[in-house]
Order: C-alpha cells, then sequence, then structure tokens
C-alpha cells in the first residue's frame, strides 16, 4: 500500500521518540510529539532569518509539547536516510532543550 510523505514523516518522528523513551521515559511522560506541516512565522520575520525545523512549547505542571515541521526538514533533504538523521537530530535537540543538557547527553551518538 502506498504511504503519503506525511505518513512517513510521522514514523519517522515516532521513531526518534521511541529511540529516545528508551532511556528518557520518564523525562519524557509529560512530552506531547506533534508533527505540523509549516512553522508559523512570526509577522517581520524573514527566510534569512532561518526557518525552524522545531518548536519546544512548556506548560504547567511539566507538561510540554516538541512539534517539527515536516516540509522544511523535507526541502533540506534529499535521501530518506538523509532524513531520519535530520528527524532524529531535531527531536534530539529540543529533547535536550526541555531538559537543560547538551544534545550529547541525550543521546551521545549525535
Amino acid at each position: 500500500m502506498a504511504r503519503s510523505r506525511a505518513h512517513i514523516f510521522d514514523d519517522l518522528v515516532l521513531d526518534a521518540v521511541e529511540r529516545l523513551e528508551r532511556v528518557w521515559a520518564r523525562e519524557l511522560a509529560n512530552v506531547e510529539f506533534l508533527v505540523e506541516d509549516v512553522p508559523r512565522v512570526p509577522r517581520g520575520v524573514t527566510a534569512e532569518d532561518g526557518i525552524p525545523f522545531s518548536r519546544l512549547e512548556t506548560g504547567r505542571a511539566g507538561q510540554a509539547k516538541i512539534i517539527v515541521y515536516r516540509r522544511p526538514v523535507e526541502i533540506r533533504t534529499r535521501e530518506p536516510e538523509e532524513m531520519a538523521m535530520l528527524v532524529y537530530d531535531t527531536v534530539v535537540e529540543e529533547v535536550a532543550n526541555l531538559l537543560g543538557l547538551e544534545p550529547e547527553t541525550v543521546d551521545p551518538e549525535t
């Protein structure tokens, strides 16, 4: 069965999260991981400022959301393996931001 690019991308994010949850399950228990097609760019921000691959939103009581943007990642990569690596690195970076750690601490192989 043919799968859409969006479904494939969702699976890449899910794979990244599952990989990190093996070590960080307790810390990620209240984190919601989402995929959106494109970021909402505030007025006055230009392409030269950079288009983000993701965003971290923190809330009350340890609640957080990590949103990964599909189109910016797709545009930046050519091969499926390259996209999978960029998605994983992006999720690791946001988890590191959330936990106040360096990405290398979250995943030493990054």
